[in-house]
């Protein structure tokens, strides 16, 4: 087997980043010792920078600008060569050979760190067990968290009936740079989420010194997401109601309006120094994970597709404002300086927030309306959804679902106005709700005069290996995309 030589990099990152508080060992590695030493590692806002958001110019929320667009920031040649890749369908490598693959690369990082607390920080002299056990907790949500996304945005997704064979993402569970490792199939790359996740859970604290840590409700929370995935809507339902018992908070978007700006453009209607609150400031925050450093998102990139504004416009009652749309959408102009850019017609994404990608209350919301839709009550799942556009529509009327099947279409749409561009959520519905032929959909994307489309289950939706870790390691299974 190969070694992943990438990762070499790795303990350059961690021994850097440790240069600060600890002292250089004699052979020249950084070694932390005591547990104040792991507890700065974990505190390291580089790890809290997690998911990029290029994954999502695959999908059905984006129309890329023209050729010679108004928006410079969006003209359509200017931007990324491996978004266009990824825009157009195009087959095989999405990066240059040379080029960083921020997603897979940042998560193996991350990795490697989490790795390196979980496995030695119950070893250390000092702190109590009970801390101890915590901060290992911590490390292993983390781990989780990108093994999730790994294993979302680097394969099929999960099938009960072909998980065991379907290729998954390499699991590394050692700080060793030289340990071999092989491509591991989805379900075991699941079964490594779910026994992190359950392993921590008990050891989880109520109380976290802020929302970069995780509490006891990311672990309910981060079992529903992945249950969820999986299928099993019983216990997504189950956990994510405990995570509900814990914060059900809110935002009220209606209290909010714009000014010209970019960031800090939302503010309060009634004082324009109050800004939308960021992630780290958010209620609706239990867990703040961010935008990695290089493509965390497409402010300003990307346009609203003809299919998402009509997603917005459903089941929008006569003279109601979604304020989502309002309020991070530019409709037909900017005007960030001095001049007004018009582009009628179009909706720029343009929200300039920093966004959680993490886990919210939003998302609970809409993952008990999902489940209870699915296996539950109907009325119980529109209840859910009515919370949620309470918050988020001006002159909402309650929604009502005669049947289940209505009341999961209600869901699935809700779900998509509340999280565009984030992270790789929407590659991740789409490739699961594919496998239901009720919500299978081809992908249409368009560059002038020239359409591009993207089948249902096709295994353009499965982002490859980077170039660069298949140079170091040629021998690694692929998919044929």
């Amino acid at each position: 087997m190969k070694k992943i030589l990438l990762l070499f990099a790795l303990t350059v990152i961690l021994a850097s980043g440790c240069k600060k508080y600890l002292d250089i060992k004699p052979k020249g590695y950084t070694i932390p010792t005591y547990f104040d030493d792991y507890q700065k590692i974990l505190n390291s806002s580089s790890l809290s920078m997690a998911v990029p958001a290029y994954p999502n110019f695959l999908t059905d929320d984006v129309r890329a600008g023209e050729t010679m667009d108004v928006n410079s920031s969006t003209s359509y040649p200017s931007i990324d060569l491996g978004f266009r890749n990824l825009y157009e369908f195009k087959a095989g490598a999405v990066f240059d050979p040379g080029a960083t693959d921020h997603f897979w690369e940042t998560a193996y990082q991350h990795i490697f760190v989490y790795n390196t607390i979980i496995n030695n920080i119950e070893k250390v002299p000092d702190g109590t067990e009970v801390a101890r056990k915590q901060m290992k907790a911590e490390a292993q949500i983390g781990r989780a968290f990108e093994y999730l996304n790994l294993v979302n945005g680097y394969a099929v997704h999960y099938n009960a009936t072909t998980a065991g064979t379907d290729l998954g993402v390499p699991i590394l569970l050692t700080e060793d740079i030289n340990a071999p490792y092989g491509r591991n199939t989805v379900a075991e790359v699941y079964a490594q989420v779910m026994k992190d996740l359950n392993e921590a859970l008990p050891n989880l604290s109520s109380a976290v010194p802020n929302v970069f840590h995780p509490g006891k409700s990311v672990g309910f929370a981060f079992l529903s997401k992945m249950y969820l995935y999986m299928g099993n809507y019983t216990e997504a339902l189950k956990n994510v109601n405990e995570a509900l018992k814990i914060n059900s908070s809110l935002i009220n978007h209606n209290l909010y309006t714009t000014k010209n700006a970019t960031y800090g453009r939302v503010v309060t209607k009634l004082d324009a120094t109050i800004t939308f609150p960021n992630a780290d400031k958010s209620p609706e925050s239990i867990w703040v994970r961010l935008g990695t450093a290089s493509w965390g998102n497409l402010f300003a990139m990307v346009y609203a597709s003809d299919d998402l504004l009509a997603t917005y416009r459903r089941d929008l009652p006569t003279g109601a404002v979604d304020q989502r749309l309002a309020l991070f959408f530019l409709d037909g102009q900017a005007n960030f300086g001095a001049t007004t850019t018009l582009f009628p017609g179009r909706f720029l994404w343009a929200p300039y927030i920093t966004a959680n990608l993490g886990f919210g209350t939003a998302e609970l919301y809409l993952i008990a309306a999902e489940c209870e839709a699915r296996i539950g009550d109907k009325d119980r799942a529109v209840a859910h959804l009515n919370t949620l556009r309470n918050s988020r529509i001006s002159g909402n009327i309650a929604l009502s679902a005669s049947t289940n099947e209505i009341a999961l279409k209600l869901a699935l749409d809700e779900r998509r106005r509340e999280m565009p561009y984030l992270g790789i959520t929407r590659i991740t519905d789409l490739k699961r709700l594919n496998m239901d032929s009720r919500f299978a959909k081809t992908v249409t994307h368009q560059v002038g005069t020239q359409t591009y489309t993207l089948p249902a289950n096709d295994n353009r939706y499965i982002l490859p290996v980077p170039p660069k870790v298949l140079a170091l390691n040629p021998t690694i299974p692929v998919y044929n995309r």
